[in-house]
Parts: C-alpha cells; structure tokens; sequence
C-alpha cells in the first residue's frame, strides 16, 4: 500500500479501536515531551507496535525481536548481519549498506543486544522513510539467508598458501570483529560480568560470539534461530515523529502481517534463580607479552538486582547509583578512589536496567589481584556506614536533580531523540513492563520524594539490595601474557587437524564456497530494484542557527531557542598563548579543571555543588584548522556548562569560582586524576583504534594534525603514561606548576568570547548573572572578535610510516594524504569521492573480502586530508595493497551517474542532519570562531550538487595515485601481526613502536 504524500496530524483515535489489523489498546500524553503515546497490538499475530506522535520532522522506525541464544556462537550476532544481506524483495547482496547510498538518512544501524536484535533507521524525508521501511521489513522478515552470506558475515574456512604451506584459516566478518572486541579489556569484563551474575539464563552467554565457539554454528541453525525469532509474535514495532501512524500501519499490515499466523515463540526470558551465598570468580584477559602484568588486574563486586519491569525500584537504584557513584565526592567512588589501590573505577561499574534482572557493579581496574578482598571490604564497609550513618540529604537531592535534567534535556547524541525513547523503553518493554511508565516518571518521582520524606528509604534499600542480598559475585579479571599466544596455538592446532582429516570432496568444497564468495563479490549487480532518492529530493539550503544579538558589553553572543527549559552557556578560549613545552597538557588541564577543586573549596565540595547546580560543566581541548587560512592551527579550548534556568545564578558561581580560583594544590587529588585520565586513554585503543591510525598517520602534515595527534591520539597517552609512572612528589609538583602556568595562559582579559543558548528569559537573566560577577564580566574584548592566536604552520610535511603493537587480534590500518580544504573548487569533489571510494570500492575489498569489521574513505575539508581506514581487520599488507590501488580501481570502474548521486545523498545526509535547538545554536557558534560561515556553507553546498563523475575521476587521479603526494601510514596491531606484515612489505616496512 503507498502512503498518502501530505502529512496529516495523526487522527483521532480511541482505545479499543480496531485499525488494520491492529487494535488500540492504550493512548497517553506524554506531556514532558510534548507528545502522545499510542500502544497497540496485532491481533492475528500478537506483534506488539509503539508509537510516539511528535510534531518532530525526524521520524525514526523500529523493530526489535526477543534473541535469546542457549551458546556463545554468536547466532543473533550473526543472524543480524546476514539478514541484511538480501531478501525476498531485494535479492542483492547488501541491501542494507546500499540504502546507505541511496537514503537521507540520519541513522541506519542495527543492534544486537543479550537479549535483542534491533533494526532502526531516523530520517527526515518522507519518501525516504517509507523507502528503508520497505527494505528494512522485507530483510527482517523474509531475507535469503544463503549459505555464502553465512559464511562471508559468519565464519567459514579457506585454504591458504602453496605446497607443503598450505594451511586453512577462519575468516568471517562476525568472527574478526568478536576476535577484535574479546581483546578488550573492558569487553572481556562486561560479559564476563553477566557469565558470572547470570548463570542459568541466556546472559550468561556470550551474544556477540565467543572466537573459540563461532565456527561451531551451522548455516541449518542460523535458519532455525531466524524461523524462530523474526516473527511477528515475537516482535516488537516503534514509530516516533510527525507522520501518521495509520499509515506506517497499513503498510507494515501489507508487506508483513498478512504472510504470518500467531506463534508461541518461546522466548520468554526467566528470571536468574537466586543464590543463597555470595560466591566468587575469576576471568582473564589477553595482555601483551610486552606489558608488565603488575597491577593490571580489576577487582570488584555485583548484585543481581530488581526486575526491569519494576519502573520505580528501577528508578530508586538509578537515584542510588548516582548518589554511590555519580560523581567524585559521591562516597562508595570516593572511597575506592582513595584507598590508592587502583586508577578508575573498573570497567562496567554501576546500575544496569538492560536485562530481565538488573545489576549493579563497582570495584577499580589496574589493581593487584592480591587486592580483591580489600576492595570488597571498601565496598562493603561503606554501604554498611551509609546504611546505618544515613546519607546526607544533599547528595540525595542532587542524585535526583541529575536524573530529572538528564530526562528532560533534548539531545541527538549519539542517537536521534526519537531512537534514544526506543532504547530507553525497549527492555522493560520486551519482559512484560509498561513504556509509558518508562517515559513518564512523574507518578515514580512524586512517591520517591515522599517515601524519601518518611524516613531513610534510600539507606533502607541499600540494606535490603547491597547488605542483605546473597546474589553476589567478588568478580576478578586479571591480564594473561601467554592467553593471546596460547588461544592461536589452539586454533593453529585445531585448524592442522581438520586439514588432515580433510577428503578430496572436502577440499573441493572449501575451494569452490571461496570462489564463489569471490566471484560474488567481485560481480557487478543491478540494485535498480531498491528504492533510491533523487537529487532533486535533496534540500538545497543548509540549516542555519543565526545569533539574536551580539552583546554590547561583554564578549558575549545571544541565542534566544526553546530549549525546554534548559539554559547552555558556551565559551572558546585561545590556547595559542600556551608555551610550547606545555602544549601537550592541555587536555589534562582540561579534565582536571572541573574535578581537582579550587583555593576556596575542595574537589569533593566543587562536585556536590556541580551536581546540584548543573547538568555538567567542564573544558575540552580542540587542535582546529582555521577555514580559509591554510596551514594556520587554532588551539581551542572549549568551555561548556548547562542547567535548569533556575539554576543560572548557581551555576555560574561554580564557573567562576573555578577560573578565579583554579588550584592543584591537592597533589594526591591530582595523582588520582592522572590514573583515572591514563586508564580511559588506555581503554580506547582497541575501541577507536581506527581513528587513533588515522591521527598517527595524519600527524605530519600541518599543524593541526600534529597538534590533533599531540592531544588526543597515542602520543597523548604515552605523554600521560610515562608522567603517571614517575608520579613522586616531585614529579606531581611539577605537573601541578604546568596546569597552573596553563590556567594562567588561558583565563587572560581578552581571551574569552562566549554564548548564552536557551529561551528569551534565560538568556537575559545569564547576562545579568554574568555582568554582576566579578570573573566573567572581567573578560573584555568585543563580542564581534573571534580571533585566537594561532600555531605556526609545519615547514614541511612528513609522511611517517609506522605500526603501533597493542594488545588485539586484530588490526586497524591508516594512510592519509593531504589534498585541499574547503574553499578549494576540488573540496565539494574530494567529499563526494571519499563515500564514493567507501561504497563502491573498500567496503567490498576491505570488508566483504577482506573480513574486516569495515572499511572507511574521510575527507575533512577544515584540514585538506584525505583518510582511509580499516576497522578490526585480519589483514595490514592486503589491506595497504588495496588502499594504494584506489586510483586505477575507480579509473577502470565504470562509474556511473547514478554512483554519484548515492554519493552525494551520502554526503548531504550528514551536512543535513538536524541538531534540536540548544545543540544547533552551539555548533553554529562554534562554526564562526573556526571561521566557517553560513554563506561559505552554503556555496560548498551548491558546489556539492555540481559534482560529476567527470570531476570526481580527475579528483582521485590528482589527489589518490601513488607517488603523486606524501602519504602517511599507520597500523596499530600485535606484535607478531605487525612483524608478520613486514616480512611481506620487504621494499616498505613499518617503522615499528610500542604503545
């Protein structure tokens, strides 16, 4: 059935009301949002169908099915990825990413949780919308799942080498990707957590898929899990915005409902039984070899908790989290951090709603194992304290502020807002609980306060939950050398011993599935049945957010928004003035200035303060390119903060406070920051492992680059890291003299200009506030001056060619060349050929071939790089052989109009993703300091829809052939991975290091 073309408001309906199919059971304001709830069920099917009416133009869609394997195969997993890999409707081999091409879409993914799959997709187009509605129903619903689809996104075997070399080897998109995530720390806890807590259920299951235990799964069992679980009686529909809902009914009765009777799918999840005695365990992760295992270890406690369909005991322990582990002077943080027994809190620490039972974790990471037992003594001492001693009422009512700002506050990050009500209601609403009691909590936030009024509720509850709760586990996960060695030995064995049992017929099969997979891989297909936009469907403007004024009297730009009652002040300070030896700390200063306290108030007083005046507040270090000034680098720091308009005058007394009074004075404070800053460096590199190779490998052309890799890359941590291992007295003493030398740099007369984001009222009383103070109106420079001073540029560009070993089992492979920036005629080509060169070239190669996670072409017209990247990749040599052969591909591809507009659809979504007010009126605030205005915006635009195939060839050959440019290359990877790829790149090895 085609929907109608306007958009009417959704009509009347009432409960009780039978409409396609589908009966209205239950209709409810939702009026904190602005919105009306509609609640419905199938009733041939029993498919369950959410829908939130919004006048929001970004309409999102959703279906989740209950996913609750019984190993750690990884089937959901990987039954998410091959569903999307052709269906009935759309017999292509990746529908999924080419919508991707042919969409205006401000999210496309998938998800697969423990115990769901989800599909979702946002856009602001209405002939997009039903376009992925179309192709997202029919590969949910009715998908090829073909055995060369299982085994390219699953596993599979292939025979490799010559002779007596030849060996089989485990490939497959799902099995890199699990190989890559089971090398995290932090992964390796989080599951194992739920391995521990959750024993008999589904969440003691690996869903994503254990390495060891993927290449177990059949194709014949993937199709069963699928018979099984994708039906309409096991899923559950979401729609939110301003298109009607009696269309996305109709259509979703006749594409689907009709094909399926109702089904018992038997995907109830039970509750974990409960243990009677605590109990105790112990998982180890992969270290390298190279890396001291000393106090390497995490250590901690967790609780099973209430059931998520609970809404107001889901919410007391959310108030309880915050109130333990919100902030640095909540007491439970406070106490682990202090006992100097680790650097941060351990990973997966705090309150989880996500499964049919909730849990709660604490503990530190970089501990002796030894420590365990103490640790669970500070955790048990201090909730016996509280239970009995009380808590200060503050804490409580700032806890609470936390939660209520942060469910009132309108955000797209890092999902559209309408997606981000889906993820907040899905779990409960799967188990049998109400979404409209997740989505308003008044009723639960009005008993709360009351029972928080009778007596000590909260102190009662951590007896009851924490104290008095035997279903809990002293959890330790502690670093092996020899794991990551020891588990290739066992696959190496593994696969040498079906090798000698392979038969000839065997051989022939491994050999004929690997052709084939080639040959489709390498085919050229006709897609023409997927629904595509048109260039004309494209919204020629660009979005803008204009100030309303520019202050006369202070440094101050105005932008009245309907923010819903929240108010954001912005702020750029130059860091050009920064000597050069201490550059590199500006990040830290960065972090530390919120958290260290000041000469007034310590840093437990600051954070109470914080908490029960804001919504945060703090600093962030940006190296930025300056548009129109090539090779100039402004160094930035940004200063943000936001809160309810009550609490303007509060807030910025903490604002000011900090820059008038910015104090390090408190060193074993200071020690405590520079662990807890070293360990979330450390946490990232296997999760961003492929943006750090893209910063290596950009670092030597233009300052900028170099800054950016200074700042925020793998120098940034080994600048922290070689600081924290000496952190004597001394040696914090030193660092504390930087910071303040910093501070002093930054907080000068004339080196604030700032913006005050929310209503009208807001807005004119945070200009009172800000001219009755002494700090903020001492900042004197006229609000129309946006110069900083800026960095020299570099005297010439050096291409590094390096690999970084870390502890993963698999790589991420970088190599940037410099082009030119925005303002060039070339800058609207280059970003149309970076989603050119994904889609049509490293996608295939770099994933559908190569087995990694995925593959990635970055243009970035503020700097003039030109990036590509590869995540989660079994390959480096391979992979550097299809990036030096982009050029001639593209030269001999023929490429088509039609490539170019996917392209240009691809680049026009993300210029026109929508940001709600208060967000919109920062960036554009933002956009100006770096020099970018709208009129410059605006004609990149226009440019952007000149683009030719024409144009776009001659880019990749003057900018993407080898020899012409510099190039820069980095791999982050293991060790023997990085040495194995030298031996084959004899006549260009990496330059090797150690992160």
């Amino acid at each position: 059935m085609t929907p109608t073309n306007d958009r009417p408001s959704t009509p009347e309906l009432t409960v009780g009301q039978e409409i396609h199919g589908y009966r209205v059971i239950r209709i409810t304001p939702l009026q904190a949002i602005d919105a009306t709830l509609f609640l419905l069920d199938h009733m041939a099917t029993g498919a369950r169908h959410l829908h939130i009416a919004k006048a929001d133009a970004e309409n999102a869609f959703g279906v989740t099915f209950k996913t609750v394997p019984t190993d750690s195969t990884g089937v959901a997993h990987i039954l998410e990825h091959t569903v999307l890999c052709g269906s009935e409707k759309y017999p292509v081999r990746d529908p999924f990413f080419s919508m991707l091409k042919r969409s205006l879409s401000t999210f496309m993914n998938a998800f697969t949780a423990s115990d769901w799959t989800m599909y979702p997709f946002a856009t602001q187009n209405r002939k997009d919308f039903y376009n992925l509605l179309d192709v997202y129903l029919d590969a949910a619903f009715f998908p090829v799942i073909d055995e060369l689809s299982f085994k390219q996104e699953g596993h599979r075997l292939e025979l490799e080498g010559e002779g007596e070399q030849r060996q089989l080897v485990y490939k497959g998109v799902v099995y890199n990707e699990m190989k890559g995530a089971m090398s995290s720390p932090d992964q390796v806890m989080s599951r194992s957590l739920l391995n521990a807590l959750y024993p008999d259920t589904t969440y003691g299951n690996n869903s994503g898929g254990d390495p060891a235990v993927i290449p177990t799964l059949t194709h014949a069992q993937l199709k069963a899990f699928h018979r099984r679980h994708y039906h309409p009686s096991n899923a559950y529909f979401y729609t939110y915005g301003d298109l009607p809902l009696v269309d996305h009914l109709a259509v979703i009765a006749d594409k689907v409902m009709g094909r399926f009777s109702r089904i018992d799918p038997n995907t109830e999840v039970a509750g974990q039984p409960r243990w009677s005695a605590p109990r105790t365990a112990r998982y180890t992760y992969p270290l390298a070899p190279t890396e001291d295992p000393v106090k390497h270890s995490q250590a901690g406690l967790a609780w099973l908790l209430c059931d998520i369909r609970d809404t107001f005991e889901v919410l007391v322990l959310a108030v309880i989290e915050q109130v333990l582990l919100g902030n640095p002077a909540s007491p439970l943080r406070k106490a682990l951090m202090d006992s100097g027994l680790g650097s941060a809190l351990s990973d997966a620490s705090g309150f989880d709603a996500d499964n049919r039972d909730t849990l709660f974790a604490c503990g530190l990471k970089d501990v002796d194992e030894t420590d365990a037992e103490a640790v669970e003594r500070i955790v048990l001492d201090t909730l016996t304290r509280l239970a009995t001693e009380g808590i200060d009422p503050e804490m409580t009512t700032s806890a609470i502020h936390q939660i209520e700002f942060h469910r009132k506050e309108v955000t797209n990050t890092p999902y559209p807002y309408g997606l981000k009500l889906l993820l907040m209601s899905i779990g409960s609403w799967l188990h049998g609980g109400d979404p409209d009691r997740i989505l308003q909590l008044d009723a639960d936030f009005e008993r709360l306060h009351r029972e928080i009024a009778a007596g000590p509720f909260l102190e009662k509850r951590i007896q009851t939950y924490f104290l008095d709760n035997p279903h809990r586990v002293r959890m330790v996960l502690a670093p092996d050398p020899q794991q990551a060695a020891r588990e290739q030995e066992q696959e190496r064995r593994e696969l040498a011993q079906r090798l000698a049992q392979l038969d000839d017929a065997a051989r022939r099969k491994i050999e004929e599935d690997a052709r084939l997979l080639q040959q489709r891989q390498e085919s050229e297909e006709d897609v023409s049945s997927l629904p595509t936009l048109a260039r004309s469907d494209i919204p020629p403007e660009v979005q803008t957010c204009a100030p309303t004024a520019l202050d006369g009297e202070l440094p101050l730009w105005h932008y009245a928004q309907p923010t819903s009652g929240i108010y954001y002040l912005t702020g750029a300070l130059g860091a050009g003035a920064v000597e050069d030896a201490l550059l590199p700390w500006v990040p830290f200063f960065c972090y530390a200035f919120t958290k260290m306290g000041t000469r007034s108030s310590d840093y437990v007083q600051i954070a109470r303060r914080t908490d029960a005046a804001s919504g945060g507040l703090g600093l962030s270090a940006q190296a930025r390119a300056i548009y129109g000034r090539s090779g100039a680098c402004l160094p930035l720091v940004q200063l943000s903060a936001k809160c309810l308009t009550r609490n303007i005058d509060p807030m910025y007394g903490i604002v000011e406070e900090l820059i008038a009074e910015f104090s390090c004075h408190d060193l074993a404070r200071l020690k405590q920051l520079l662990g807890e800053y070293r360990s979330a460096l450390e946490a990232m590199i296997v999760h961003n492992g492929h943006r750090l190779a893209i910063s290596l490998s950009a670092r030597g052309f233009g300052t900028a680059g170099a800054l950016g890799e200074t700042w925020g890359g793998i120098h940034q941590l080994r600048t922290v890291r070689e600081t924290a291992k000496a952190a004597d007295e001394k040696g914090l003493r030193d660092l504390a003299d930087k910071l303040t030398a910093i501070a002093g740099s930054l907080f000068t007369p004339d080196n604030l200009v700032m913006a005050a984001v929310g209503e009208t009222e807001a807005v004119a009383a945070a200009r009172s506030r800000t001219l009755s103070g002494a700090t903020l109106a001492g900042f004197k420079r006229p609000a129309q001056d946006l110069t900083f001073a800026l960095l020299p540029p570099q005297t010439a560009p050096r291409a590094y060619r390096e690999g970084w070993s870390t502890s993963s089992a698999v790589a991420f492979v970088a190599l940037t060349v410099p082009t030119v920036a925005l303002g060039h005629p070339d800058a609207p080509v280059l970003s149309v050929l970076s989603k050119l060169l994904r889609s049509v070239y490293l996608h295939r190669e770099i994933r559908e071939k190569g087995g990694a996670y995925g593959g990635f072409a970055l243009y970035n017209p503020e700097s003039g790089l030109f990036s590509m990247a590869s995540y989660r990749d079994p390959h480096i040599e391979r992979t550097l052989q299809v990036y030096a052969g982009a050029a001639d591909f593209l030269r001999a591809a023929g490429l088509t109009d039609e490539d170019i507009k996917e392209a240009l659809l691809q680049v026009c979504s993300e210029i026109d993703k929508p940001d709600p007010p208060g967000a919109a009126a920062r960036k554009a605030f933002l956009r100006r300091v770096v020099g970018l205005d709208d009129d410059t915006r605006q004609a990149f635009k226009q440019q952007l829809l000149q683009v030719t195939k024409a144009k776009a060839l001659a880019a990749a050959d003057t900018y993407l052939t080898p020899g012409r440019a510099p190039t820069g290359t980095a791999v982050i990877a293991g060790r023997d991975h990085l040495e194995t790829a030298n031996h084959q790149l004899t006549d260009n090895p990496l330059t090797l290091h150690t992160i």
